[in-house]
């Protein structure tokens, strides 16, 4: 059975209410049907009890805006009550599509502006809500997630604002260090991965794949995302390898140092499709150069999947990749801004994760566990049994 078609006999914590930034207004709209279609067919004796009042409503989107002056200084506004309401806060700190006025220029928003934004919405709740979380799938700051010398621990010092302003629970997707959790371990932080949604997209666009580790191999770009290209190859029955980059210390160029090589960990990719798997691509350097190293040891088929697709500069260098047969699918979610650029290429699978944050909220609602969710083994061994079967 289907988690959309149960029944749900747990009382919700309160009233739900989804508040969307505008940052977030696409996948919000998104969730949004997927909550009223499933409150509005699921069955319970109790949905007409005061415990279920408003448990089945048009829409669970509050209305909220953050209007700014022309100094660029802002205020947050709700345009009705939140009183006993659990609100669902959404908001894309990597949305730099969005543009506001300062002093007569044109000024693009960056994650600092969206995370005051942000900010200024739960502090226009006033404590009023009974319960307050935030789904910010990139996790603000979450690259400066680690301390060494004298610098700011950004990261941490963000979680622990919105912890006291009252935020309960903090959903975010991939998070670059989940560590970083350690600095609220008396409030919920939820790290949620997507390698159920990007097999099922992968394997609906690629029917000729065969799932084995003769014929497929997943890798890691580099050491830091072992653990995810791990459970990855686990889940999928596959053998997994590793790139470690060789970085040249001696200097620091765009804020980092320059990497020197990318040196290959694993057994042989000749004849095989490898998956190439990440939280995200910035710059994508560092993905074309693993995907130009795998090409080079005579791998058949290249498909990158990273949750988080910012392409900082540009499509360009991947346009020239794809043509040249080094790269073949790129798979990224929409859980963060995409240029209608990026969704118009060939080569690029758009993996739709609103449903996903939609079950997420309606369990969080009840107090149900997301064990579930968040392990999705069972449904990832469903999918390949279809798949092998013939079932595409």
């Amino acid at each position: 059975m289907l988690y959309e078609e149960k029944t749900i006999e747990t009382i919700p914590v309160g009233p739900l209410g989804l508040i969307p930034l505008k940052s977030c207004t696409e996948l919000g709209a998104k969730v949004n049907d997927y909550l009223v279609d499933w409150r509005r067919e699921r069955e319970s004796e109790h949905k007409s009890t005061i415990a279920f009042s408003g448990y089945q409503r048009e829409s669970y989107i509050i209305g909220a805006s953050t209007p700014r002056f022309g100094t660029g200084e802002a205020k947050g506004t709700l345009s009705e009550s939140v009183r006993g309401d659990d609100l669902y806060i959404m908001v894309d700190v990597c949305n730099y599509s969005l543009t506001y006025s300062l002093c007569g220029m044109t000024n693009h928003m960056s994650p600092d502006d969206h995370f005051q934004d942000l900010k200024r919405i739960i502090a226009a709740a006033a404590g009023k809500a009974r319960r307050i979380n935030v789904i910010m799938p990139f996790l603000y700051e979450s690259r400066q997630h680690k301390r060494s010398s004298r610098e700011s621990l950004d990261c941490a010092l963000a979680l622990q604002e919105l912890t006291n302003m009252g935020v309960e629970n903090i959903i975010t997707f991939d998070a670059h260090d989940p560590r970083v959790q350690n600095a609220i371990p008396l409030k919920g932080f939820e790290t949620v991965q997507p390698i159920y949604q990007f097999i099922k997209y992968l394997l609906r666009e690629e029917k000729e794949l065969q799932i084995d580790s003769d014929h497929m191999m997943v890798i890691s770009p580099d050491e830091g995302g072992m653990g995810r290209a791990v459970y990855f190859a686990n889940v999928l029955g596959l053998d997994m390898g590793m790139f470690y980059k060789r970085r040249d210390y001696t200097q620091i160029v765009g804020g980092r140092n320059p990497i020197v090589a990318h040196e290959f960990l694993g057994s042989s990719v000749e004849g095989k499709d490898v998956i190439i798997v990440d939280d995200m691509i910035s710059s994508g350097e560092s993905m074309q150069d693993v995907a130009k190293e795998l090409k080079r040891r005579k791998a058949r088929k290249v498909f990158i999947c990273s949750t988080f697709g910012l392409f900082t500069n540009g499509l360009a260098k991947f346009d020239e990749y794809y043509e040249n047969g080094i790269i073949d699918r790129i798979l990224t979610t929409n859980l963060v801004y995409q240029t209608p650029d990026l969704l118009s290429r060939p080569y690029y699978i758009n993996v739709d994760m609103s449903k996903y944050i939609a079950l997420i909220i309606d369990n969080l609602n009840h107090d149900a566990s997301l064990s579930e969710l968040l392990n999705p083994t069972s449904r990832i061994n469903r999918l390949l049994d279809r798949y092998r079967a013939g079932d595409r």
